[in-house]
């Protein structure tokens, strides 16, 4: 068996406890340290997941010399600091999505990680989904034919209180950056970067989206429309069509563990139904692909490559600028 690869955690929310149930569920992963910005949070996680180290600053994690890697799982308008001092020290990171506000911090990341030589991954579960990636072999093999449109939907129900982060411009909010980014990855992984873009939202109060709707067009005649939401629920669906058939992905469409596949036109084409199931909660996946990628060297993964990253951090900018959503310090 390979020798474990030696994660620190950095930060405590739902998110790293997810992530952290999954990494125990690998034989040749080790969990050593915790990290956050109160000792006493990172010592409740710590006795939880039985993790021996705790550190009471994020720098202290980053320094730590016994990880070879670290998680970051801030709320996302604090990726960029926290990844920064990871790199900076000397540490591999995989890194939450959004990988950062905005694109030009995006780029500096991984700028940095290049000039430190470091491993540096998005936290982009849904393309190290094995579903999601069979799909896209799929498409690229010919079986739906050529694609002509892609829809797919993230919307929550709410109401989110003016407090919540979803609606706090300093944190980062609105539907867009935290739920869009799925539906535009996926247009991304299947269809590639877009020609056109465009894009329409209501705001909050606050001044974040809360009702966003894309239209991203392809010089191939390919169209994806996009929806995500804080005011109402979604499916959660996926649909891609083709000249030859096509595919639908089953609610969540960004963690499925199959999908159907129509071979031919019309309503009385019977699908296939396509099995391929996840590991654990999903995060499995991503976590598999940031170590094999350690023990080859590697500084980026081919599945989440650094220039996806920016190609959809891209697309974000500009469906923000058209919808006249800015956060502090923009």
């Amino acid at each position: 068996m390979n020798k474990s690869i030696r994660w620190g955690i950095l930060a405590t929310g739902a998110i790293a406890e997810a992530f952290t149930r999954d990494l125990q569920l690998l034989p040749d992963a080790e969990v050593v340290a915790v990290g956050s910005r109160s000792e006493e949070s990172a010592r409740a996680f710590a006795e939880r997941f039985d993790i021996p180290r705790v550190h009471g600053s994020w720098a202290s994690l980053a320094a730590d010399e016994e990880v070879d890697i670290v998680y970051v799982a801030t709320p996302h308008h604090a990726h960029y600091e926290a990844a920064r001092l990871c790199l900076e020290a000397g540490r591999a990171v995989l890194c939450e999505k959004p990988f950062t506000l905005n694109a030009a911090d995006s780029r500096a990341l991984t700028e940095l990680a290049a000039e430190r030589g470091r491993f540096l991954m998005e936290a982009m579960w849904m393309r190290c989904n094995p579903a999601v990636l069979r799909v896209a072999e799929l498409i690229a093999a010919g079986a739906i034919g050529t694609v002509g449109t892609l829809q797919a939907d993230f919307g929550l129900a709410g109401p989110f209180a003016p407090s919540h982060r979803l609606r706090d411009p300093g944190l980062g909010g609105g539907a867009l950056l935290d739920l869009g980014i799925y539906p535009v990855t996926l247009a991304h992984l299947l269809l590639g970067v877009p020609d056109s873009i465009q894009a329409w939202a209501s705001l909050t109060p606050e001044g974040v989206d809360a009702n966003t709707a894309l239209i991203l067009g392809y010089d191939s005649g390919a169209v994806a429309t996009l929806t995500c939401g804080i005011v109402s629920g979604t499916p959660f669906r996926a649909y891609v069509s083709g000249s030859l058939g096509r595919i639908e992905l089953p609610s969540p469409f960004f963690r499925p563990g199959d999908f159907l596949l129509y071979r031919g036109q019309g309503d009385d084409v019977e699908p296939e139904l396509v099995q391929v199931p996840y590991s654990g909660s999903g995060y499995v996946h991503e976590a598999e692909e940031a170590m094999r990628c350690l023990r080859a060297g590697l500084l980026e993964s081919p599945l989440v490559p650094w220039s996806s990253t920016l190609e959809v951090m891209r697309t974000l900018d500009t469906a923000r600028a058209r919808t006249g959503v800015r956060y502090p310090g923009e």
